[in-house]
């Protein structure tokens, strides 16, 4: 069978099996917002967290990394990326990767920066976490893969790293599947000031803003992170297991800069690398993403993510929107993991 058509009957055959009950997916540009539920009779039946662990690490060469990540599907499979979040790991992805593999994809899941196994070749090389480093690594991973082109998706940082290379390279980019809709921004635009109780959500970057909260979340990293698991998704049961699984990603000698960077970054607190600049500069004019996109929002995020309609004319292309009701949080990926992979097959329809 010609490999085309052959992905193409994997496709078919993954969607039957998950249902997805989107309605119309015609190319209009058009919202439409549907509720998915996460426990629907006639799927297959996968609760967070019963994939344990992923197969063996990879490790390769990437611009300034040697990237940890993860790999499953057919290696002639169109390729998905999959971009976690903090304070979390490529377990968000845990279920999400099988069911995708089993569709006929490539799924590639790496490791962020101060995450898991991935390290800095240099030591002289800034812990930078500005969002225009994070996704140049994945750009320079994609080369170094011999990825031409990817769907990608992603939450939280990965959500953001997904939009900034759908923004500068969307020639990199079939699709995507952004949680919490677009999130590029930039330090001029935070110096904005918002309402109280917007503020008060993000008090963990104040906190980082100061020598007592980098210290803090240094001395007490394993603590903070599973605070803000809670906080992010106060329906979700996870047990001590799975959080373990991802806090290890944690212990990366680099994880404490990169995180303190990224927020005192924002804050505008903290310089960027010049290299970055001319990218920054594009970032911070909002740019509108073209490829095909769907957004997704669990019913119970309670970590601070912007209004769906907010954000809607920031997307030019074939545009779905998605709310996952069920008492579904920040880790959207791993507490609906049907739900994120029937995106991706989706979006790849577009």
């Amino acid at each position: 069978m010609p490999k085309a058509l052959n992905h193409a009957r994997r496709r078919f055959l993954g969607i039957a099996a998950m249902t997805i009950t989107a309605g119309q997916t015609g190319l209009n540009g058009s919202v439409e917002a549907a509720t998915s539920k996460t426990d629907v009779a006639d799927l297959q039946v996968i609760k967070p967290a019963m994939n344990a662990s992923f197969g063996s690490m990879r490790q390769i060469d990437a611009g300034v990394l040697n990237v940890g990540y993860v790999e499953a599907g057919p290696p002639d499979g169109p390729a998905v990326i999959l971009l976690h979040g903090w304070p979390y790991d490529i377990h968000s992805f845990v279920d999400v990767t099988p069911l995708s593999a089993s569709a006929g994809y490539r799924v590639i899941v790496p490791y962020l920066r101060g995450y898991g196994t991935t390290r800095f070749l240099s030591s002289a090389t800034v812990r930078n976490g500005q969002q225009a480093a994070l996704a140049v690594d994945i750009v320079s991973m994609m080369d170094a893969l011999k990825v031409d082109r990817a769907i990608l998706g992603g939450y939280d940082w990965g959500a953001r790293t997904a939009n900034v290379i759908a923004a500068l390279w969307p020639e990199r980019c079939k699709a995507m599947v952004s949680v919490s809709g677009y999130l590029i921004g930039s330090p001029e635009a935070n110096r904005m000031p918002l309402p109280p109780d917007a503020e008060l959500q993000w008090w963990y970057q104040y906190y980082f803003a100061t020598d007592r909260g980098r210290a803090g979340y240094e001395k007490y990293l394993h603590d903070f992170a599973k605070l803000i698991w809670q906080l992010a998704s106060p329906q979700w049961r996870f047990d001590d297991a799975a959080f373990d699984r991802s806090a290890a990603a944690f212990d990366n000698p680099d994880h404490v800069a990169v995180v303190i960077h990224n927020y005192r970054w924002r804050l505008g607190v903290a310089d960027g690398e010049p290299r970055y600049d001319d990218l920054e500069k594009r970032l911070a004019a909002a740019p509108v993403i073209t490829i095909p996109t769907i957004t997704l929002e669990g019913d119970a995020n309670g970590a601070p993510h912007p209004d769906a309609a907010a954000y809607r004319k920031k997307f030019a292309g074939a545009y779905r929107h998605r709310a996952i009701a069920g008492g579904v949080g920040h880790n959207l990926p791993q507490e609906a993991p049907r739900d994120f992979a029937a995106a991706i097959i989706e979006a790849d329809g577009y």
